[in-house]
């Protein structure tokens, strides 16, 4: 039985991964919707190699000036998710949300009652709206599927477990391209050296974020929410080649730890995988090489100082996540142009994120998206005001 699917970034990496899994799976599926926000040269292609009808264009400009370019090819072009989703009779099989950023959160939980699994690679959105979109998977009988190797390898580890046995979980980290670097001699390193992620094919942004640490921390919150286990129960460990991507250690005595190649197509297409039917992938066999040299090393704070954070986050969900994360937008953002330097990303978070005019929203929590995106533009607005010191300080 063909299988309906709908994906939601589909120009950015991790929806150009799922489409080389689903090119490899074409019999098995049909994607009903693709989006993006204003890749069109990508997103007609991949409409024509699949035999696409729907998309969206979010980008309100990009969707006016290209939209009869689309209807020529006898495709529906929507700039609105909503008015896309009407096409849909029924529930899709599996949707899949790959947009970078808080932009995912709207769609996400406007997805969700017309999709049966729905498998989330959107941090933001998991860290900032769990509770709204638990809230959907629970009204719509949606599954829900986590997409970061490491919360998908968790997730996978915890298949038949109880819970309550769970001792400790330790999520990965390669440890950047500065692993072997103090902090004070990658002072000011320009953005094209700290993007070259000694093993992952990343977005600019996440690539930051890896080498900052930042992506680890984003990661801890996310999965203390997924899992819905106490803080002191995640651990970070650096794991120079990524090769294993989380590690569950239960009350019980026994251990597990989840192994694959640094491909984001394999949680993809295992996150398909649901009713164990055969899969055509080219894959590596297992690398006892790997395996053999299997180096874990705890983080040091004075090298990857954003950790502190992990002691001063709240223990109820409030505005902290979603200030956390619009303040790191804005500060990586500043860096790719050069604008600051690359030891300002943290001098500056560490401060902002002790700032009486943020500290005071911690003990509030969202009531809805639009709180979210409220706050967001609060950030923003304070930013814009906020003079960064762009010199190197010691931390």
């Amino acid at each position: 039985m063909i299988k309906d699917l709908i994906i939601l970034g589909s120009t950015g990496s991790i929806g150009t991964s799922a489409l080389n899994v689903i090119k490899k799976n074409k019999k098995k599926f049909r994607i009903k919707l693709l989006t993006t926000k204003s890749n069109i040269k990508s997103i007609l292609s991949q409409a024509k190699e699949f035999n696409v009808k729907t998309v969206v264009i979010h980008d309100k400009k990009k969707y006016f000036k290209f939209e009869n370019q689309f209807k020529k090819k006898k495709i529906k072009v929507y700039f609105k998710l909503d008015d896309a989703t009407k096409i849909l009779k029924q529930k899709v099989y599996y949707t899949l949300n790959a947009i970078s950023g808080l932009e995912g959160l709207y769609p996400t939980n406007k997805i969700i009652k017309h999709t049966k699994n729905i498998a989330i690679a959107n941090k933001e959105s998991i860290i900032c709206g769990w509770k709204f979109i638990k809230k959907n998977l629970n009204k719509y009988n949606t599954n829900f599927i986590p997409i970061d190797s490491e919360h998908f390898s968790i997730w996978s580890l915890l298949k038949g477990e109880n819970i309550k046995n769970v001792k400790k979980i330790y999520l990965t980290a390669s440890g950047g391209p500065f692993i072997n670097k103090s902090l004070s001699e990658i002072k000011n390193v320009k953005p094209n050296i700290a993007l070259k992620h000694p093993n992952w094919k990343m977005g600019k942004k996440i690539s930051i974020d890896s080498a900052t640490m930042m992506n680890k921390l984003f990661e801890v919150i996310e999965a203390k929410k997924i899992f819905d286990l106490k803080l002191d129960k995640f651990s970070i460990i650096i794991h120079p080649n990524s090769y294993v991507h989380a590690i569950v250690i239960f009350k019980t005595g026994l251990s597990k730890l989840l192994v694959h190649e640094t491909n984001m197509e394999i949680p993809i297409l295992n996150s398909l995988c649901l009713k164990n039917e055969e899969y055509n992938f080219d894959y590596n066999e297992i690398n006892f090489k790997k395996l053999n040299n299997m180096n874990f090393i705890k983080p040091k704070m004075g090298q990857f100082p954003l950790l502190k954070i992990l002691n001063t986050i709240p223990p109820v969900d409030s505005y902290f996540e979603t200030i956390l994360i619009s303040i790191n937008d804005i500060l990586v953002e500043k860096y790719l142009k050069r604008k600051i330097s690359y030891i300002s990303i943290h001098k500056t978070l560490l401060k902002l994120i002790k700032d009486p005019y943020f500290t005071r929203y911690y003990g509030i929590s969202p009531r809805n998206i639009n709180d979210i995106k409220f706050m967001v533009n609060k950030v923003k607005k304070y930013l814009s005001n906020y003079h960064i010191n762009k010199k190197y300080e010691k931390i």
